[in-house]
């Protein structure tokens, strides 16, 4: 996350970086969904005091991502205009299936999902599919990056020009959203 923060900030946009409370605790097992919904909606809460006035998207990057689509699909995240997916993860490795997506529906503020062609949590042909039916929701492929958006020396890109990518396609669809009323 670290990089993508730096990334970002290169590019004019503000983040909050925040942990679960396991991650806090050096442990191995995430915690329970409704803490991890809690976990969110305070990062959200604190970004909203820090920088009033702001367009405020949320997400994160694999599990911090679904954690955030979870909060706001069972209540609205209050001031949240967009959520954005660094590698949404819609299944475990190799084991396909959408089950993970289920609660996606009840969102209806944008989405951007940002994938790798070569991410083993995210079967394209099942992800690409599911996001037609999201409206407003928007996938960019990232072509053969991993779930960690790393690509093979072979592929003839860099992890850099991958980078840029993302960021370009974020920056571009974040443009897009309307203002904070």
């Amino acid at each position: 996350m670290g990089g993508l923060t730096r990334d970002l900030t290169e590019h004019g946009i503000a983040t909050l970086r925040y942990q679960f409370p396991y991650m806090e605790r050096s442990g191995k097992r995430p915690d329970p969904p409704p803490l991890c919904h809690a976990t969110v909606r305070a990062a959200v809460s604190t970004a909203r005091q820090l920088a009033p006035g702001l367009r405020l998207i949320a997400g994160g990057r694999s599990f911090g991502g679904r954690m955030t689509s979870q909060a706001q699909a069972a209540t609205p995240l209050t001031g949240v205009g967009g959520l954005v997916f660094f590698g949404f993860p819609l299944h475990p490795s190799g084991k396909p299936s959408i089950e993970r997506a289920a609660h996606l529906s009840r969102i209806k503020v944008p989405m951007l999902f940002l994938q790798g062609t070569r991410d083993m949590l995210a079967d394209l042909d099942l992800l690409q599919p599911l996001i037609e039916k999201l409206p407003p929701a928007t996938l960019r492929v990232l072509d053969g990056a991993d779930h960690s958006f790393h690509v093979l020396v072979r592929s003839g890109r860099s992890n850099a020009d991958v980078s840029r990518e993302m960021m370009e396609a974020f920056c571009e669809w974040a443009s897009s959203l309307p203002q904070n009323e």
